[in-house]
């Protein structure tokens, strides 16, 4: 009788992907100190439906694949519960300021724009950079202000 646990799995699998492409349908709700979570659910309905597959058809009487998917699914969601809340906590969607920071001009920077590469925690890629002048490709940058999403930069004289 694989068919219960089929239905449950892919109606998790299904949940998993819709909670992954447009978000945490449940995350408006704010029940139980974000411990009610559309994602750790779907992980749950998943693993309930794929340890009740696997352990009914390993031959073992069929209570038994209810009771391994049941207590696998419950570790499954409190597992995954604490790692969205974890980090939902920790992605406080404020950018680190650059203020300070020192880099490398990877474009040609003027009053229209331009990029640059810095050398700070947490700068693995490049950033939309404007200034008052013109700094050529390749020469060191300092950023004295943020607008927006760009760096204001100028020339490093260090």
């Amino acid at each position: 009788m694989l068919l219960p646990f089929l239905i449950v799995g892919g109606i998790g699998l299904a949940l998993l992907v819709v909670s992954l492409v447009i978000g945490d349908v449940l995350d408006h709700f704010e029940l139980g100190d974000g411990m009610i979570s559309g994602t750790a659910l779907s992980v749950a309905l998943t693993v309930f439906g794929a340890a009740g597959a696997i352990t009914a058809s390993s031959g073992l009487d069929l209570v038994w694949a209810y009771v391994l998917a049941i207590g696998l699914a419950i570790a499954a969601y409190v597992v995954s519960a604490l790692t969205v809340r974890s980090l939902a906590a920790s992605s406080d969607g404020v950018p680190a300021s650059a203020v300070g920071l020192t880099g490398v001009a990877t474009s040609e920077i003027g009053a229209a724009g331009g990029e640059v590469s810095l050398d700070g925690p947490g700068e693995l890629e490049r950033r939309l950079a404007f200034a008052d002048g013109s700094i050529p490709d390749g020469a060191r940058v300092r950023v004295v202000a943020h607008a927006g999403s760009r760096v204001k930069v100028v020339a490093d004289r260090d």
